[in-house]
């Protein structure tokens, strides 16, 4: 995987074995980092969590536009392990929690700008995840459609068999 845009342009990072993670595509990244400098403009004062970070490209293409801050959520220790090897071969250190998701959501304190959720895609866990997390803008990568109730939905765009949804707290 490479990274699209911003100080780290054409970077390559290492991607966790696929049965592991669901990596985000290059053209949903764009997409993504598009919708949101169309919703927020400049980066440079932003905050950004990825809650299911599996190679952590989220949270480094963010990083290479301009976000000043960003965390990373994963579970899978494989992939926690590939998360820090990508930072590092970019020179910068992770602020990486190692966990259960929900439950560092739950113990999460900071407030962050955006926060890009794209869990396993049947698990139930896109309530439960928007419900606690502390963000003003929610990204949500998804399959299939889901409820997000009392949030405002900002944009919406489908790439194929993914969807992205930009909700407001």
């Amino acid at each position: 995987m490479i990274i699209t845009a911003g100080i780290y342009k054409g970077r390559k990072i290492i991607s966790p074995d696929e049965k592991i993670t669901r990596p985000t595509l290059s053209k949903v990244r764009m997409g993504v980092f598009n919708m949101l400098y169309s919703i927020l403009g400049d980066f440079s004062d932003k905050t950004f969590l990825d809650v299911f970070g599996g190679s952590g490209i989220m949270g480094l293409e963010a990083l290479s536009r301009g976000f000043k801050e960003v965390r990373v959520f994963e579970l899978n220790k494989k992939s926690a392990c590939i998360i820090k090897k990508n930072y590092c071969m970019l020179g910068l250190e992770p602020d990486l929690r190692i966990g259960d998701s929900t439950k560092l959501i739950l113990k999460n304190e900071k407030k962050y700008d955006v926060v890009y959720i794209d869990p396993p895609y049947e698990s139930g866990m896109y309530e439960k995840i928007i419900s606690n997390v502390n963000g003003e803008i929610i990204v949500a990568e998804h399959a299939e459609p889901f409820e997000a109730k009392e949030l405002e939905l900002l944009k919406q765009k489908s790439y194929g068999g993914k969807m992205i949804t930009i909700l407001k707290k």
